[in-house]
């Protein structure tokens, strides 16, 4: 397959005072395709940082102009990507939107347009570490390297690490720059 081929979207999702009652989210989205990158990003009042992740992708899909696409999502929730790596909306279809502890599954709304995606494109997951320094003397650029393998597996270079990392990074900057924005929208 060659990668020019392949649409690789990079997500984030954040909250300031996340446990407040009042407090502010951003998401960003970087979708790359050959030569071509859209960055998108936005924010919103009264929010969770899980519903702010799992809007990056949301938004990142809804940016999608043609179906039958190839994928590859990188995040750094490890809730929004096990969810499809580990097909968890699978039971909660099957359980009536129930939890394995039989509790209502949070997110519904945003579960069930993201998952309408999946007969659409061809999709991959992959779970990135959040806000890493690469460049910082004190970044242990091998183990972190070592953890992106055991969670994505060793189809990916050294050089692939750096360069998606690098563009999580930028996704979690589009994501605060989306938390200023709603900030500022008073």
């Amino acid at each position: 397959m060659r990668q020019d081929r392949i649409l690789r979207i990079y997500t984030d999702g954040a909250c300031a005072g996340n446990q407040n009652e009042e407090n502010t989210g951003g998401w960003g989205a970087i979708l790359r395709f050959g030569d071509h990158t859209k960055e998108i990003f936005g924010g919103e009042k009264n929010t969770t940082n899980n519903r702010m992740e799992m809007t990056a992708l949301l938004e990142a899909f809804k940016a999608i102009k043609k179906e039958g696409q190839i994928i590859e999502v990188f995040s750094d929730s490890g809730y929004l990507m096990d969810c499809f790596r580990k097909k968890w909306y699978l039971n909660w279809e099957k359980n009536g939107w129930k939890t394995s502890k039989k509790t209502p599954v949070e997110n519904k709304e945003l579960w069930q347009q993201l998952i309408s995606y999946l007969d659409k494109h061809t999709i991959s997951f992959y779970r990135v570490k959040g806000h890493v320094n690469l460049d910082s003397d004190k970044t242990d650029r091998d183990k972190l390297y070592e953890k992106f393998i055991q969670w994505n597996g060793r189809g990916f270079s050294p050089e692939d690490f750096r360069y998606i990392t690098e563009m999580n990074n930028r996704a979690d900057e589009l994501a605060n720059m989306g938390i200023e924005q709603a900030g500022n929208s008073d």
